[in-house]
């Protein structure tokens, strides 16, 4: 949607007016294809950089108009989220040394950015696909940036998906949850590229970009983990599909696709073709205020804004997207990829873009028409399993099974390579980016392995909230070195500190679980504390929600004076006058609790739900590691 003021349609007269000036632009757009109107002879790639605000903490910032102020630089602009900026870079000609420039621009604008964040109580700027150290309270509404497009697009998606969203992503892990706004979209930050294209290679170059898209993927992911969750090698494949979806139950019998997509169909005939499809596929949610006739303008010479045709494409996320254009009244098309994460490094994002380049400037003629030779079927499957299995896929590439290590190294880095050469790309710039690919492959240390080796090895030793800020901590000073990803080094837990480690209990309180049933024997839940080496169990009802604590201490004194005490139900015996706290209850307030009371556990209560326990063996653990700091 850019920066277009932007409003509900709520009326029939608000669709049909939409409708009008939306199918003028079709019109318009068509025009301009038939009577060769659009820019030619020439490519430009460009970018965009989303990126992280934290705090000194490596927790969410929600600074992002403050800082925006006071940098005072066309390049950044607003993101949903108020822990999100974005930076425009300037459009680069396809050849020499572009991609090098691009990434000096990069480094630049960054740094600025990094002075005037530091500036703003100590802030600092992340590059990271998924930052580690979100949490579900951090994704609330007031956190959107307050600008009506992004409130009008909360509020109508909402009201069309009747209810709360729904997530449910199944990894290693696997999440389940409800939220109440599109923020959780907000937790995906990308560095797209832009590539213009001739429009008499736009089709076969689209097809293109959708058949190489799961491949190259596999080599970029940089996205595994979710509010401590290890799910996909690039979980922002399915956390931006679920965390906007607009279809109710209704839709879902028809088979209505989502509005983030990887496509339906090869484009054949036409690239309006992407269009056509979309506008018959998904209704408009949006509208402005059009002044222009595209159709009469472009007939008179004057190349169309098509800001309807703009606005409804804006409304909706395929992972390569193609744009419309226009500049000093030259017109132009570009495809824009959408699904390389940021980070894990600028060097990283400058290769990523340069090798998507490369292999859709190297297309062999062999691919063209490419509907006759692979089902779309296998591409968009190719797309979602790497997405799950990053560098480890398998992928089905036209009709021949094939890893994702030697199918991009015996024959997407070769097409690259020729692709770039055929662009006039200087030759030392194409090896010194594509060497970092190549290393990558060599190592398998991509951004999401990287982080999902570290995550395992640091969990060992510290809580999921300390792991996820050193995790945090450390993706920083690597960035800050502009080092690729292949030369990141494993962390070191010995010696690793953050600050803060211990002042709210949702850093330190147990999340991992076990319950027992207010109806279930002592019997059990002796023998559950017994196998998993615990001293507290909570105790549910019918509808999962606690309703007591049964401690091992009560238990044994129980069944020492009466053996048959153990067949008596849990709820018997189990603690109803347990204190609640909430993660974010001070540590020492947890502390003197559990030190001034009679109490040896706390319940950790959030939103009337169970989300953990503090107990004194806890507290004890957590005094002994104060005093070795």
């Amino acid at each position: 949607m850019g920066s277009q003021s932007v409003t509900a349609i709520k009326s029939q007269k608000d669709r049909k007016e939409f409708l009008s000036h939306l199918l003028n632009d079709i019109e318009a757009f068509n025009y301009m294809l038939v009577n060769n109107l659009f820019e030619s002879g020439i490519q430009r790639i460009g970018a965009e950089q989303e990126l992280c605000i934290v705090d000194e903490d490596f927790r969410p910032s929600t600074n992002a108009l403050k800082i925006l102020e006071k940098i005072n630089d066309e390049h950044y602009t607003t993101e949903l989220a108020l822990f999100n900026l974005e930076i425009n870079l300037d459009p680069q000609k396809l050849e020499n040394n572009c991609f090098s420039e691009l990434e000096k621009e990069l480094l630049l604008l960054l740094e600025k950015g990094q002075k005037i964040a530091e500036e703003t109580e100590n802030n600092k700027i992340i590059l990271t696909g998924i930052l580690p150290t979100l949490r579900k309270k951090d994704l609330v509404f007031k956190n959107v940036t307050p600008y009506k497009r992004y409130k009008t697009i909360n509020n109508v998606i909402k009201k069309i998906r009747g209810g709360d969203f729904k997530l449910h992503i199944q990894g290693v892990d696997e999440l389940i949850l409800k939220h109440n706004s599109i923020l959780f979209e907000a937790c995906n930050t990308s560095f797209q590229v832009h590539l213009q294209i001739n429009p008499s290679e736009a089709i076969d170059k689209y097809n293109w970009s959708q058949a190489i898209a799961g491949p190259l993927l596999s080599v970029m992911t940089n996205s595994p983990l979710l509010l401590g969750r290890e799910l996909w090698s690039e979980t922002r494949i399915a956390l931006f599909q679920q965390s906007i979806d607009l279809r109710n139950v209704s839709h879902f019998s028809r088979e209505q696709k989502p509005r983030v997509s990887f496509g339906s169909d090869w484009v054949k005939d036409s690239i309006l073709e992407l269009f056509t499809d979309d506008i018959s596929r998904y209704p408009p949610i949006v509208t402005s205020t059009f002044k222009e006739n595209s159709l009469h303008a472009v007939k008179k010479g004057i190349m169309p804004k098509l800001m309807a045709l703009n606005l409804h494409n804006g409304t909706l996320y395929k992972w390569n997207r193609l744009c419309y254009g226009v500049a000093k009244n030259v017109a132009h098309l570009r495809i824009e990829n959408r699904y390389i994460p940021s980070g894990p490094s600028v060097k990283d994002e400058i290769a990523n873009a340069l090798l998507w380049v490369g292999v859709i400037q190297g297309m062999p003629k062999k691919y063209e028409d490419i509907w006759d030779k692979i089902p779309f079927e296998e591409a968009k499957g190719n797309f979602i399993n790497a997405s799950r299995t990053g560098i480890n896929t398998y992928f089905n590439w036209f009709g021949k099974g094939i890893s994702a290590k030697k199918l991009i190294k015996k024959t997407l880095l070769p097409i690259a390579k020729k692709g770039l050469l055929k662009s006039n790309i200087d030759p030392k710039e194409i090896d010194y980016y594509l060497d970092i690919i190549i290393k990558r492959l060599e190592t398998s240390n991509t951004g999401s392995q990287w982080l999902i080796d570290n995550k395992r090895t640091l969990r060992k030793e510290f809580s999921k909230y300390e792991t996820n800020a050193i995790l945090t901590q450390q993706i920083y000073k690597n960035q800050q070195q502009n080092i690729s990803v292949d030369e990141w080094k494993p962390i070191k837990a010995k010696g690793t500190t953050i600050k803060k480690k211990y002042d709210k209990v949702y850093k330190v309180m147990t999340s991992s679980l076990f319950v027992v049933h207010e109806n279930d024997l002592l019997h059990l839940a002796l023998k559950i504390m017994d196998w998993k080496d615990i001293h507290h169990l909570p105790v549910v009802n019918k509808n999962n929600m606690i309703v007591g604590i049964i401690d091992k201490q009560t238990v044994l004194s129980i069944s020492d004076k009466d053996k048959t005490s153990l067949n008596k139900t849990v709820k018997k015996v189990m603690n109803t006058n347990y204190i609640k706290v909430t993660p974010e209850t001070p540590y020492h307030k947890a502390k003197n609790i559990l030190n001034d009371t009679d109490n040896s556990c706390l319940a950790v209560i959030e939103n009337e739900k169970l989300v953990g326990l503090f107990t004194k063996t806890d507290l004890a653990k957590i005094e002994i590691l104060k005093q070795s700091i």
